[in-house]
């Protein structure tokens, strides 16, 4: 019996120079596996979702249409140096048409206000809109997470509890596993926050490309983005190649 499983955390070409995933691949790929409905999640825009929407819809599939958003890290009207340049990921998903307009006006505040290397929102501008809209806790780039990675397990039980409050039913704690040491040291962590705040997990795979095999062309990609070559030792990659998606 086929497992019903849905992609909720997925990069399209939209994300630019991260996501090699082509809209009609992604969509024809996860048909091609039997998966009912899809989201699509770009890094601060909403550039692809209305040729997702249309896409999706046409192939018979759900689309599920969100953004991973970057979360200043104190408020988005901040930019002072390297501290405000570590921004955080947050994973918004809509429900309906108000979570869609509650997305829109985040996504268009993030580049007209909050804009520093990155187009920001905060936690302030999040709460006053997240009416309509399911939030995830996102990859090792999240505050919980990162709080985690740092040992500091009561700062990311008090993010998590800040988002509980923030979203009650819609936030669920995020888990993830492409075989990167990290995501191993912080899941027995995460699942602890989830149980002892009473919040639901939810099983993501980051997705930025659709066969295992493009794995390649979204490291070249990355290089781009940071100005590296694909040859030197210390640049920023993706370490494995299982950020595909996968099936069920």
């Amino acid at each position: 019996n086929m497992i019903d499983f849905t992609h909720l955390h997925v990069h399209t070409q939209y994300s630019l120079l991260d996501g090699a995933a082509h809209i009609t691949e992604l969509v024809e790929r996860a048909k091609a596996l039997g998966q009912r409905a899809l989201a699509i999640t770009d890094h601060g825009v909403l550039y692809g979702v209305i040729e997702f929407y249309k896409a999706a819809k046409s192939a018979g599939i759900q689309p599920i249409l969100g953004m991973e958003a970057y979360v200043a890290p104190r408020s988005m009207l901040d930019r002072e140096g390297s501290k405000d340049r570590e921004y955080a990921h947050l994973v918004l998903l809509c429900k309906n048409e108000t979570g869609y307009q509650n997305l829109m006006l985040l996504s268009s505040e993030a580049f007209l206000k909050g804009f520093y290397y990155k187009p920001r929102i905060d936690y302030d501008l999040l709460e006053a809109h997240t009416e309509g809209l399911i939030c995830l806790s996102a990859c090792l780039a999240g505050d919980i997470p990162q709080a985690l990675l740092r040992g500091d397990y009561e700062g990311a039980l008090t993010h998590a509890k800040r988002l509980k409050d923030m979203f009650q039913e819609d936030f669920y704690i995020e888990l993830q596993n492409h075989g990167l040491p990290e995501q191993l040291r912080v899941l027995p962590d995460l699942r602890r926050i989830a149980a002892e705040l009473n919040v639901r997990c939810v099983a993501t795979n980051d997705v930025h490309y659709v066969n295992r095999e493009d794995a390649e062309a979204q490291d070249a990609l990355l290089c781009i983005q940071t100005q590296r070559f694909v040859d030197e030792e210390d640049r920023m990659r993706m370490e494995t190649d299982q950020f595909y998606l996968k099936s069920a």
